[in-house]
């Protein structure tokens, strides 16, 4: 039996985290809430956590838990935040 290897690059990663946050925003601002509004739902005190995930900035990216609670909260399939991901 031949295994694939199927390991992605950190550059890849970080296009894919990057996809995700763009997803992610585009998404809440299309239900009209904001990252504060966000921020709160999904456990957080604060926008930093959002707004840089979002961003896709200092190495903070949405984890699983992040986007089964937005996509809880927007009231959307979590499939929506991995639409159009293309890396090499």
């Amino acid at each position: 039996m031949n295994i694939k290897d199927t390991s992605i690059s950190k550059e890849n990663m970080i296009v894919i985290y990057k996809a995700i946050g763009q997803n992610v925003k585009r998404l809440r601002k299309e239900k009209n809430v904001s990252q504060l509004e966000l921020s709160l739902a999904i456990g957080h005190k604060a926008v930093g956590t959002v707004s840089m995930c979002e961003l896709g900035i200092n190495n903070k990216h949405f984890n699983l838990e992040h986007l089964i609670k937005i996509a809880d909260v927007l009231d959307i399939d979590i499939n929506e935040f991995f639409k159009d991901i293309k890396f090499k």
